[in-house]
């Protein structure tokens, strides 16, 4: 027995009348007619009968209804299935996010995700998280990696969802007073050069912070957007540099005595849009790996 005849039946009791189920299925009345009897032969009873206003379901008609509503149901599920298979066979993710995620934290998920994805395709864009918020609102990302808080219009839409939590370390120039030291304190890098995060990064914005709140003056020598620029930079005694946990190995950087330089991260995507399959898993891809770091 085909769908095709379980929809035309269904179809039939909807309108209850056999013209205008044709006219609505977009076949002949003769052809309707045949294909109720046919379905009658093979199931051993009467469906319908007739009345003065059209045709109602038998008793019987009624037992087949509940069982071709279910199975035209499965259909669908069966069909949504495969459209979700097919968008994590050929789907495409767009993913923002700043120098932190996008350098250290993102490549090993998206490794991972490929391994059992090959066919889903992606576009990374590096940028500042009030950049990468904007996008995604504008739906030129799915997904974004944000410092919070989040400010600025249009942040009440999206969906924000906490992701891990980072700290920034100093990094000092080779042979300084520092190169066997674990610590600092902000008076130790009073008036020294720094080589920082471009201004207006959610990374300067902590590393200023905290230096006003303890009364020192920082004096920036080079403004960069790259981390491992930052790096080298530093590692050519241009200055002293703060960047993340994370773009460090275990023994490296300097933590802060004067209080943790910490910031919380999380992971964005328009409030009023339903993820794509590939986008879905994804998030969830990332939100594992973050519980994994914590």
């Amino acid at each position: 027995m085909e769908l095709t005849t379980l929809r035309y039946f269904a179809a039939i009791v909807a309108e209850g009348h056999m013209t205008r189920a044709a006219e609505t299925l977009g076949v002949t009345q003769p052809a309707l007619s045949a294909m109720l009897r046919k379905l009658e032969s093979e199931v051993g009873a009467p469906l319908l009968h007739r009345t003065p206003k059209g045709v109602e379901p038998t008793e019987a008609g009624r037992a087949f209804l509940r069982h071709a509503e279910e199975a035209l149901r499965q259909a669908e599920e069966a069909k949504s299935s495969v459209r979700e298979l097919l968008g994590l066979e050929r789907g495409s993710i767009s993913l923002g996010g700043g120098a932190t995620a996008i350098t250290y934290l993102g490549p090993p998920v998206v490794s991972r995700f490929r391994r059992a994805h090959p066919g889903v395709r992606f576009y990374i864009r590096e940028a500042g998280s009030g950049a990468v918020a904007r996008s995604v609102l504008d739906g030129e990302l799915d997904l974004g990696i944000v410092t919070l808080p989040l400010k600025g219009a249009g942040v009440q839409d999206l969906l924000v969802t906490p992701w891990l939590d980072d700290e920034l370390r100093l990094i000092a120039p080779p042979r300084s007073r520092f190169e066997n030291r674990r610590t600092f304190r902000w008076r130790d890098i009073d008036g020294e050069p720094i080589v920082a995060f471009e201004a207006g990064s959610a990374v300067r914005e902590v590393v200023d912070r905290a230096a006003e709140l303890q009364g020192v003056s920082l004096r920036p020598v080079m403004e960069l957007r790259s981390i491992e620029s930052i790096k080298r930079m530093v590692s050519a005694g241009v200055g002293f540099g703060f960047v993340s946990k994370f773009a460090l190995g275990a023994r490296e950087g300097l933590e802060c005595r004067d209080g943790r330089l910490a910031r919380s991260l999380a992971i964005v995507r328009r409030a009023d849009r339903v993820p794509s399959a590939a986008v879905g898993e994804f998030e969830k891809a990332l939100l594992g790996a973050g519980r994994g770091k914590r």
